[in-house]
């Protein structure tokens, strides 16, 4: 039998060989060899007999490559994204989030099985749990929010559809709630809205969320909120800024689209999400900002633009 060639960190973590990381992924074994060796996007561990095992955060980074990939990101153009989205994580993580690890996991199968089991009264104590540890901007960015994912990835299965919908409910009303204290006794007022079918309802409200501060206060609107009535809304909520959120790849005649709609408007235009990474060198030169998608760059971004322009 092969021995695992293991670092010291790795010794209590699951390695998954190729055929299964491929039926987990769908990603066939081809290209996760190629991703690895012709662009460096995987480093799987190794047996002494060559195999290549996968840990689960190996298996993590092979679903996001896939989403940025079927979002139009050339794989070439992958590893920057994620270098990006690392060295932020680098930044903000310190030890007591390390000593967190565990419990955060802990935590999470907790929440599995309590939407498995569709157990409210239970739902709310781990929230509780959850928020007296975390601010609810941590709680739903380090927590929350990957499970929610999960449920997302696999609510096409019987049964599996009913899981999602009754965590999404639940998270959906804790966001708005945690949006709405924000906003209390912010100084500066944001208007965030979601591009027309580019993202889920509680991924809008999560996106407020994090980028609010106590001096910055974020409105969201509703998503299906019509792009061409925006400069009707932002002349009668006169907002200090506007934020366009998405997750989804633009279309090629986006920028001039987003160009046009920022000259109708009496307040400046920035973009947020995933789609704000993929638009950031098309729109450099012009008067739309790029936050990104990251928490922490999302809310620095914002309150450095709004700091700079108020303060002109």
């Amino acid at each position: 039998m092969n021995q695992l060639v293991r670092s010291p960190s790795d010794r209590h973590e699951a390695l998954f060989p190729i055929r299964e990381v491929s039926r987990l992924t769908g990603v066939n074994p081809v290209t996760l060899r190629a991703w690895e060796r012709r662009y460096g996007l995987i480093t799987p561990t190794r047996t002494e007999g060559g195999h290549r095992l996968y840990s689960q955060t190996d298996i993590n980074t092979i679903r996001s490559i896939m989403g940025w990939v079927e979002r139009g990101v050339a794989v070439s153009k992958v590893g920057r994204i994620l270098a990006a989205t690392r060295d932020m994580e680098a930044r903000a993580a310190g030890p007591q989030r390390l000593i967190d690890s565990a419990w955060q996991q802990a935590l999470q199968a907790q929440l599995r099985q309590t939407v498995n089991d569709f157990d409210e009264g239970r739902l709310y104590q781990l929230y509780d749990q959850i928020v007296a540890r975390y601010s609810p901007a941590e709680a739903f960015e380090d927590l929350l929010m990957p499970v929610w994912h999960e449920f997302t990835e696999r609510r096409d299965a019987f049964g599996q559809f009913s899981e999602w919908l009754f965590l999404d409910s639940f998270l959906r009303a804790r966001a708005l709630q945690s949006v709405q204290l924000q906003r209390n006794a912010a100084e500066h007022r944001v208007l965030l809205v979601a591009m027309p079918g580019s993202c889920r309802e509680l991924e809008l409200w999560v996106a407020g969320l994090l980028m609010g501060t106590p001096q910055v206060a974020i409105s969201v609107l509703a998503p299906g909120q019509p792009l061409g009535e925006l400069a009707l809304v932002c002349g009668k909520m006169r907002p200090d800024a506007l934020v366009l959120f998405s997750n989804e790849r633009p279309t090629s005649d986006l920028p001039k689209r987003l160009i046009r709609l920022g000259l109708s408007l009496d307040c400046p235009m920035l973009l947020a999400g995933e789609l704000a990474d993929m638009m950031q060198e098309s729109l450099q030169g012009s008067a739309i900002g790029c936050l990104g998608s990251n928490a922490m760059l999302m809310q620095r971004r914002l309150q450095q633009y709004l700091a700079g322009r108020l303060d002109t």
